[in-house]
C-alpha cells in the first residue's frame, strides 16, 4: 500500500515509520526542510521524503499517482510560545489542504490523530477540533474516508523532554531538589507507544474494507491513574530524592479532570493494550538512562 506520512520525524511519527516499512508499505513523508531527522536517520534510504516548503502538495501527489493513505500525526503543541495563528496553520490549515488535495486525487482514507482534551483548554485543542471537524464534512460529502483517533497520553522512548512525561522522569534521573505539581487530582488514560503503533496497524488493515465514511475510535489503555499516583510511581521507580510539591500550580482553566479512552471498538478489531503501566514506565527510564 502507498502511505503519505506526516510528523515522521516526531515521537509518534517514527515509531509509525518504522512499522510501516517492516510491513511491506511504499513510504512517503512530508517533512519541513529544517526538521530534525536524528529519529528516523536510519530509514532515510528506504523511503520517499519531501520538504513541504519546498514542494507544493499537488506536485508531489503528480509524482506519486495515487496514493491510498494518508496518516497525519504532525502537530503543534504551541508549548514554545507559538503564536494562535502558527498553531491553527500546522494543525487546521496545513492538514485542510491536504485534505482537499488527496480527496480530489482520489486518495481513500485519512487517518487523523486527534486529542481527547476539551476543545476550550488551548489553541492546540481547539485547532484539533476544527480539522476534525472539516474531515467529518468531507467524509459526510463522500468526498474521501476519514478515521478520528483520539488519543490519550502516549509515552516511551526518544520522546520530547518537552511532554509531561519525559518532563517529570528527567528531573527525577537529574535529581532536582524540588518539583512543583498541581493536586494531581486528574485522572489520566497513559499508554505505551508500542501498542498505540499496533493500534494504527490494527486500523489500516480493518477501517479500508468498511463502506463507512467517517470513523472515530478512541485510543488509550482502558484504565486511569490519577497525575499524583503516577508521578509518585516514577518518583518510587527512579528512586529520585526530589521533593514533591504537589498545589504549588494550579489547575489550567477548562482542566480536564477526567480521561479515559473507551477501546471497545477496538477491541472489536482484535486489539488490546500489551504493556502495563509500570513495565512501560520501566523501559521509559531505562531508555533514559542509557542516553546519560
Amino acid at each position: 500500500m502507498k502511505v503519505l506520512l506526516t510528523g515522521a520525524t516526531g515521537f509518534l511519527g517514527s515509531h509509525l515509520l518504522q512499522a510501516l516499512l517492516e510491513a511491506g508499505h511504499d513510504l512517503i513523508i512530508l517533512k519541513r526542510s529544517f526538521s530534525d531527522t536524528w529519529r528516523i536517520n536510519r530509514f532515510m534510504d528506504d523511503i520517499c521524503c519531501y520538504d513541504l516548503d519546498t514542494i507544493t502538495l499537488k506536485d508531489l501527489f503528480q509524482r506519486h499517482g495515487k496514493i491510498d493513505t494518508i496518516i497525519h500525526t504532525a502537530t503543534n503543541y504551541g508549548r514554545n510560545g507559538e503564536t494562535a495563528s502558527e498553531i491553527f496553520e500546522t494543525n487546521a490549515s496545513f492538514p485542510l489542504n491536504l485534505l482537499e488535495t488527496a480527496a480530489s486525487l482520489n486518495t481513500d482514507t485519512f487517518f487523523n490523530t486527534d486529542t481527547v482534551l476539551y476543545n476550550h483548554l488551548n489553541y492546540y485543542a481547539l485547532s484539533k477540533n476544527h480539522f476534525k471537524e472539516w474531515g467529518r464534512h468531507f467524509a459526510l460529502m463522500n468526498r474521501i474516508r476519514f478515521v478520528n483517533i483520539k488519543l490519550e497520553h502516549m509515552y516511551g522512548p526518544n520522546d520530547d523532554d518537552s511532554k509531561f512525561t519525559d518532563w517529570v522522569v528527567q528531573n527525577f534521573l537529574n535529581d532536582i531538589s524540588e518539583l512543583p505539581l498541581t493536586k494531581g487530582e486528574q485522572k489520566r488514560d497513559f499508554i505505551y507507544i508500542d501498542d498505540v503503533v499496533h493500534a494504527y496497524l490494527t486500523l489500516l488493515d480493518n477501517c479500508l474494507a468498511t463502506k463507512d465514511n467517517y470513523l472515530e475510535y478512541h485510543l488509550g489503555s482502558g484504565n486511569t491513574i490519577t497525575i499524583r499516583k503516577f508521578v509518585e510511581t516514577l518518583h518510587l521507580l527512579t528512586n529520585s530524592s526530589t521533593q514533591l510539591n504537589f498545589g504549588a500550580i494550579p489547575y489550567r482553566v477548562n482542566e480536564t479532570m477526567n480521561s479515559c479512552a473507551d477501546i471497545s471498538k477496538l477491541r472489536q478489531l482484535g486489539w488490546k493494550p500489551e504493556c502495563e503501566l509500570t513495565i512501560g514506565l520501566k523501559k521509559l527510564i531505562d531508555a533514559k538512562l542509557r542516553k546519560m
